[in-house]
C-alpha cells in the first residue's frame, strides 16, 4: 500500500446501476478545484473492424476497490494537490453507447488534474480484476481481461 493518505471524500464503485456524467462530476467538485478531468468509457460499436452488439462486465468487487484505493493513494503521492478522486466501473451487460467507467480527478490545476486522471484510467486497465465479454453481431463472443489493453492488444 502506498504511503499517502486517502481523501474521505474520494468515491470508488463497481455497481450495475448506469453511470451518471453528472454524479460523478458532482462527486469529484471542491471548491479548491481549479479543473476537474472526467474520463468517460463507452461501449464503442466495432473492435479492430469487427461489429461488436454489446459487452458484458464482471469484476472481483472487493479487490477492484482495492485497486482502485491504491490508485487514488499512488495519485496523492504524485500529485499531493488532488483534492477529489473518483472511480466508478460498471458490470453486467451494456449496450452500445452506455457508460462502462468514469474517473474523474479534482484539483487546483489543468495539467495535474489531466495527468492524474490519465494515471488512474492506465492502472485500472491494467491491474484492476475487471473482465468484459464482447458479443459480436454473428452470434459469438469473447472475453477478455480489460489488463490485455496494456499488454498491446488492439481489441481494448
Amino acid at each position: 500500500m502506498f504511503s499517502a493518505t486517502l481523501s474521505t471524500q474520494d468515491s470508488f464503485a463497481i455497481t450495475f446501476a448506469p453511470l451518471s456524467l453528472d454524479e460523478i462530476y458532482a462527486l469529484a467538485d471542491d471548491p479548491a478545484n481549479g479543473a476537474i478531468v472526467v474520463m468517460s468509457g463507452t461501449v464503442r460499436h466495432q473492435t479492430d473492424g469487427k461489429p461488436v452488439v454489446a459487452l458484458a462486465y464482471q469484476a472481483y468487487e472487493p479487490m477492484a476497490i482495492e485497486v482502485f484505493r491504491q490508485i487514488a493513494a499512488q495519485i496523492r503521492t504524485t500529485w499531493p494537490d488532488v483534492n477529489r478522486v473518483v472511480i466508478h466501473h460498471r458490470v453486467g451487460k451494456l449496450k452500445i453507447g452506455e457508460i462502462s467507467v468514469l474517473v474523474a480527478v479534482g484539483c487546483p490545476h489543468r495539467g495535474e488534474a489531466f495527468a492524474a486522471c490519465q494515471y488512474a484510467i492506465d492502472t485500472l486497465k491494467h491491474n484492476a480484476p475487471i473482465w468484459k465479454k464482447e458479443h459480436w453481431a454473428d452470434g459469438s463472443s469473447t472475453w477478455v481481461s480489460i489488463g490485455a489493453c496494456e499488454t498491446g492488444e488492439t481489441n481494448c
